[in-house]
């Protein structure tokens, strides 16, 4: 429990407009609820969430340490009221999140506070009681793989520490298989194949970019892909990432002449465009494990996939994927 007195340039304000700016970490609905259930009191007695405070008002909230706590980015998943997710799979190990378009994974990606899949998985884990910050000297769930802020699919988090540093060198030694469905422009030829090259990142830019020969500081780039569909210039692939390098479906397709539809970054995006985002979906996950797996070996073997590929379904009603 916690105290304030309320001083002068206090007074005045209203009980919840008080509590957001002296407890930034609360929701403001769980501050409302907490009024509600007398876990915020006002001298000793029940306040409501329009109460007008006064100098000399006391305070008393009964509510978890760490929401006093000042602002950081490791407590942001405490500003979640009502954790957003879509829940592919989920054990006592792991949890798969199928993260829409538009959400970024970490905070880095330019995200607001408290606006992130970790932020949302952290919060889930925190209300459900399977994660007690406090009582951790330094885990905390994690994100073993990430997906661009507007490409949508399958990531993977870790709940405990042996299954992050399990899956972190799975995905190193490419035990895992990650399918994606893109919708690019025209028509591959042939419906089958590989693209190959070397990719380099300029940083000023913020982008790759794909050579046929190799080029100083780039790195060799693959994708296999199948062709599941071709209509009214567009055409449904199923990609394998070979390599796993920035943007790589993206560059690798927009530079053998395919771009995808909706990127604007590598493709042509019309100002009056309808899609504001790559047509790009990780949606199919296989655990392949070739070595042992510990406490995950359970998984080997298993697939799990998105329920829905929106932009497939809208340019390509009825195709199987």
């Amino acid at each position: 429990m916690k105290e304030f007195t309320i001083g002068p340039n206090d007074a005045g304000q209203r009980l919840d407009r008080f509590l957001a700016k002296a407890v930034p970490l609360l929701p403001a609905s769980l501050a409302q609820k907490y009024i509600r259930i007398k876990r915020i009191k006002r001298n000793g007695g029940r306040a409501e969430r329009d109460t007008r405070l006064e100098a000399g008002d006391i305070l008393q909230l009964y509510i978890n340490d760490e929401f006093f706590e000042k602002p950081r980015e490791d407590n942001a998943y405490l500003t979640v009221a009502t954790p957003k997710l879509n829940i592919v799979y989920e054990d006592e190990n792991i949890l798969l999140a199928d993260k829409r378009p538009g959400l970024a994974v970490h905070p880095h990606d330019g995200a607001e506070y408290g606006r992130t899949l970790i932020d949302h998985i952290q919060a889930y884990l925190y209300q459900k009681h399977e994660w007690s910050p406090r009582g951790e000297n330094s885990f905390a769930p994690a994100l073993c793989n990430r997906i661009d802020r507007n490409t949508g699919g399958i990531v993977i988090a870790a709940k405990n520490a042996e299954a992050l540093r399990i899956l972190n060198q799975k995905i190193k030694d490419r035990e895992l298989d990650k399918r994606y469905l893109a919708i690019v422009e025209g028509t591959p030829k042939p419906a089958k194949g590989a693209l190959k090259g070397y990719l380099f990142k300029d940083a000023k830019k913020n982008r790759v970019f794909v050579t046929n020969t190799p080029q100083p500081g780039a790195k060799t780039c693959q994708t296999n892909y199948i062709t599941l569909a071709s209509s009214k210039g567009l055409s449904l692939v199923e990609c394998e990432l070979i390599t796993g390098r920035t943007h790589q479906i993206r560059a690798q397709f927009a530079h053998a002449g395919h771009p995808l539809l909706g990127d604007g970054k590598y493709g042509k995006l019309s100002k009056n465009a309808e899609r504001t985002y790559q047509a790009l979906y990780s949606y199919k996950l296989t655990f392949t494990f070739t070595t042992d797996a510990g406490i995950l070996e359970y998984l080997n073997g298993r697939s799990f996939r998105a329920q829905k590929v929106d932009f497939a379904e809208e340019y390509f009603p009825g195709i199987s994927y």
